[in-house]
């Protein structure tokens, strides 16, 4: 028995080990892009590394992109080795692998500190909350159903991955910034010389990044912090009632060959068992073991001094339920609350009608309501943009498209060369796209582009803000930054007389609709404070037939349909 105790606390440490790890491995994969991006800061860079891995590897993203789209893009197949090892092992990925796990573990294990006795045990057995979890995953599957894929705002993946890459580390990337230049400057004596290589080194090597900032954030904030400080009053809240993955794995954990086996007989009654459970299961002899609820944290067996309990193949059942403990009423009820509230999300906002003017997608983006169908708000198409041009929706795109992507580009424009955005999205809401195919620039040794390029919107003056409009002041910014061959933005020589009485002639600039792809690029470089003089809409968006302000546009998209 003793040689058991202890082969279960070496288990638990290779667990600790795997949490690490595979924490570890997220950030890295998250910091990634940003530092490609810095160490190219004269040329596109490319992905060096598999930034969506862990986004690929979630059941639920997998099997709700299939709900929504009939479809399975990519390497979303890389969900089912976790599929897999759950069906014979139970919920392995929350207690080994999931990052999200593991900070809500490290933020929880700091009350569990303090509590003692009574009412700590109390605090570690099963609870009815912990049903919730089963309605909210039967309620986003069936949103996914109806074609919306609302899974991305409580999957914990993306969860995680949209508030560290648009919150938290910005947040520290300004803070740790400011705090580098007010070291050069501060003048603390001999603490100086120590102050600024600390600063620069926490600023620039232990997370190198490049310093943005997001819109739009607050909300995502608050959610973020809201989960992470109820671990201070329940245990693992987050993975024990709402994660709606776990709840999705504790599903498929119920044919898990592997299970805990009780020995009333050697039980003194310690409850140390039931005192370090992460997962609020009912570990102890004489309970029902909750199988579906099991984080296999192996805390239970490496606490238990004399084996009176057991993790076995094929072990004996009688104080375990593997039944999810939700009625097949509750059920149908969350589902069917899921597939009704599609429609009345889109009651105010359809995304089959022309869209808010200032919601411009990323290159490469489907149309409305096959994005809506794909897109997990994960954040990643903004964390990899390497202009910060793309942020989160607030309202732009409705209630159901709250914190997808949208281009500002008065902040960040698209780069011509750039598709990053479409190579690291997981699920196909931004169409995987080639350099060739976006087409906004014409390839090495050619003067014009081949074909009809990739729009994503149109560019329209404010000529009551334009400086050689409005002023008669000389002003070609907009021209010199378009990036288009030939440039969508031309000239007009027009003759304009001073209040001094003098003639002058000024370039006044037009658009071209034809040639105009909407990147931004004049708007992020109008220098008139404020409100630019020149804008973007979708307008003239290929991806959206009826969204056209030429004819000729519509037509020849007509013939190619035909």
């Amino acid at each position: 028995m003793p040689s058991s105790f202890q082969r279960y606390r070496r288990l638990r440490w290779m667990r600790r080990i795997s949490q690490g790890f595979f924490l570890l491995l997220f950030f890295y994969l998250l910091l990634q892009t940003n530092i490609d991006a810095l160490d190219s800061p004269d040329e596109v860079p490319e992905i060096s590394a598999p930034v969506e891995l862990f986004l690929e590897l979630d059941p639920l993203v997998a099997v709700s992109t299939v709900i929504a789209t009939h479809s399975l893009y990519r390497n979303l197949f890389l969900a089912v080795i976790i599929i897999v090892g759950t069906l014979f092992l139970g919920r392995f990925f929350c207690g080994w692998m999931c990052p999200m796990g593991t900070i809500n573990q490290m933020i929880a294990s700091m009350r569990s500190g303090r509590l003692k006795g009574r009412q700590r045990l109390e605090s570690n057995r099963w609870k009815s909350y912990q049903n919730w979890k089963y309605g909210i995953l039967a309620f986003v599957l069936g949103a996914a159903l109806f074609g919306s894929l609302l899974i991305g705002f409580l999957d914990p993946i993306a969860l995680l991955t949209r508030s560290m890459a648009l919150v938290v580390l910005p947040a520290y990337n300004v803070l740790t910034h400011d705090l580098y230049s007010w070291s050069l400057y501060a003048d603390l004596g001999p603490f100086s010389i120590l102050l600024t290589p600390i600063a620069w080194v926490v600023h620039a090597v232990l997370i190198r990044a490049e310093t943005v900032v997001f819109e739009q954030t607050f909300l995502i904030l608050l959610i973020f912090i809201g989960i992470l400080l109820a671990n201070r009053f329940i245990t693992r809240f987050w993975c024990r009632g709402l994660c709606p993955l776990g709840a999705l794995l504790g599903v498929f954990s119920k044919t898990s060959i592997l299970g805990l086996e009780k020995r009333a007989s050697l039980c003194t009654d310690c409850n140390r068992c039931a005192m370090h459970c992460q997962g609020g299961d009912n570990p102890q002899p004489g309970l029902t073991w909750h199988q579906t609820d099991c984080h296999l944290c192996m805390n239970c067996v490496a606490s238990c001094p004399e084996s009176g309990i057991d993790f076995t193949f094929f072990p004996k059942r009688e104080e375990t339920t593997q039944k999810v403990s939700l009625t097949r009423r509750a059920v149908l009820t969350t589902a069917g609350a899921g597939v009704l509230t599609v429609p009345l999300l889109r009651a105010a906002t359809n995304p089959d009608r022309t869209p808010d003017p200032s919601l411009v997608r990323p290159p490469g983006s489907l149309p409305e309501r096959e994005f809506l169908s794909r897109c997990i708000r994960c954040g990643e198409c903004m964390n990899v943009c390497p202009n910060n041009a793309l942020h989160p929706t607030l309202m732009q795109a409705g209630a159901e498209g709250i914190w997808s992507p949208m281009l500002m580009p008065r902040i960040g424009y698209c780069e011509p060369t750039c598709v990053l955005c479409s190579q690291v999205c997981p699920t196909g809401a931004i169409d995987e796209l080639t350099e060739e195919e976006k087409n906004w620039v014409p390839p090495a040794g050619k003067e014009e582009t081949a074909g009809p390029p990739l729009r994503i919107g149109t560019a329209f003056y404010d000529f009551g803000r334009c400086l050689p409009w409005a002023m008669g002041k000389e002003c070609i910014v907009c021209e010199e930054w378009c990036p288009t061959t030939p440039k969508a933005i031309y000239f007009e020589e027009a003759e304009v007389i001073t209040r001094e009485g003098e003639y002058l002639y000024l370039k006044r600039p037009h658009v071209d609709p034809a040639l105009c792809v909407g990147c931004g690029a004049c708007t992020y470089a109008c220098p008139v404070k404020g409100a630019p003089a020149i804008y973007v809409t979708a307008v003239g968006e290929t991806r959206n037939t009826k969204n056209r302000i030429l004819l000729e546009q519509n037509r020849g998209r007509a013939a190619e349909e035909r």
